[in-house]
């Protein structure tokens, strides 16, 4: 059987405030044209639909395309969600759009339940496994305590007991949308660690035949059986050096699998430039990304009065400025921390004043004005703390 891997699509989700919504429709016609050229017979889609719990309508116009386009295929596809979507919002309607062989998997109480599917070898059962925040579900799984390990156990519990009630031979393919141990993550993805440890170990999968997993923005393999689609788009510049594709995966009569990168169309590549702002809109090595989204880092000893106007005449797409001064020499790097330790609050505002103008002192009401500041908030803190309790 012939399985289009995918995650993470986001919809919805800007890059440093530059919309991505005609990218994520290109992306979607990609994925449709790929179901069609490559004959494929599921769509698997790890989580993470949407971008915030409430999408935009421009989100959820993608999304009501997408789907309307893959039932006229007649190809099954099966959804889960991921931390990032609200699981009854996307699950609305899931029971009538499942005649249409969409296949909607956001209620934890559905976990052992899985979609049937067939081919010339047998059986294959896809069990969808939406986003378990333990907080939420360890009940449900008649759990006391425990975070993401144990609710992931409990649920993959459940799907051995009902595949234990299905024909010998069945093969077992499961979608889930968590940190698995090993994985490599970057800058844009939701933190999860809140209710308990983030990561969980691959044995949660074993005796799987193919685990479509979600979370992690970069395509990675830790098992033959256990994969990372990664998001189709780049969300932040940590994904700069990513190959961002979907997987082609051929599970075999005997529950063996291939699997196949499939490249993702980007809408402009991106590109991280370090140096002092003279160097950058000088160097002819970088003509390369005068065309891409860039990150650029300055490292003058003294910032530039107007650095992001004068890196766009050479790099119109420049959409993050960083600075990090390169020391002057003999000078050792210490922590900010160690720099204003033991100094009192208006000298440390005063080398505030003096570091973002560049080595300029602040003038008299300047002064005036950050004594002031400072006194009105310890009045305020003396003020509170004279109140009854």
């Amino acid at each position: 059987m012939r399985l289009l891997h995918t995650s993470d699509w986001h919809l919805g989700r800007s890059f440093h405030r530059e919309s991505l919504h005609q990218a994520q429709r290109d992306f979607l016609d990609h994925l449709v044209a790929v179901v069609r050229e490559h004959r494929v017979e599921a769509v698997l889609v790890a989580g993470d639909v949407y971008d915030r719990a409430l999408p935009g309508l421009e989100a959820v116009a993608l999304f009501d395309d997408v789907l309307h386009r893959l039932a006229d295929l007649g190809v099954p596809t099966v959804f889960i969600s991921g931390n990032h979507d609200s699981a009854r919002r996307l699950g609305v309607g899931a029971g009538l759009i499942e005649r249409a062989g969409i296949h909607l998997r956001t209620d934890p109480d559905g976990c052992a339940t899985p979609v049937l599917l067939a081919d010339a070898h047998g059986p294959v059962a896809v069990y969808g496994l939406p986003y378990l925040e333990p907080s939420l579900t360890r009940e449900r799984f008649g759990l006391d305590s425990g975070g993401h390990t144990e609710v992931l156990r409990a649920a993959m519990a459940r799907v051995r007991a009902d595949l234990a009630e299905r024909s010998a031979g069945t093969r077992t393919v499961v979608l889930a949308h968590a940190f698995v141990t090993g994985g490599e993550p970057s800058d844009s993805e939701r933190d999860i660690t809140v209710g308990g440890v983030a990561s969980v170990p691959a044995s949660v999968f074993d005796g799987v035949h193919y685990a479509a997993l979600g979370h992690l923005h970069g395509c990675q393999t830790l098992a033959p059986h256990l994969r990372y689609s990664g998001s189709p788009l780049a969300f932040s510049f940590s994904e700069a050096d990513h190959r961002k594709t979907m997987w082609l995966v051929d599970l075999a009569a005997d529950g063996s699998v291939e699997a196949e990168r499939i490249d993702c169309p980007q809408p402009r590549p991106l590109a991280r430039i370090r140096g002092r702002l003279a160097e950058l809109l000088a160097d002819e090595r970088l003509t390369v990304h005068e065309d891409a989204w860039v990150q650029a880092t300055l490292t003058d000893p003294v910032r530039p009065a107007t650095p992001m106007e004068e890196l766009r005449r050479r790099f119109p797409h420049t959409l993050q400025l960083l600075f990090e001064p390169e020391p002057s020499p003999g000078e050792q790097r210490v922590s900010y921390a160690d720099r204003v330790s033991g100094r009192a609050d208006l000298e440390i505002a005063e080398g505030f004043v003096r570091h973002v103008r560049g080595g300029g002192e602040p003038d008299e009401l300047e002064q005036r004005w950050l004594r002031e500041a400072f006194e009105a908030v310890r009045l305020a803190g003396e003020r509170e703390q004279e109140l009854p309790r």
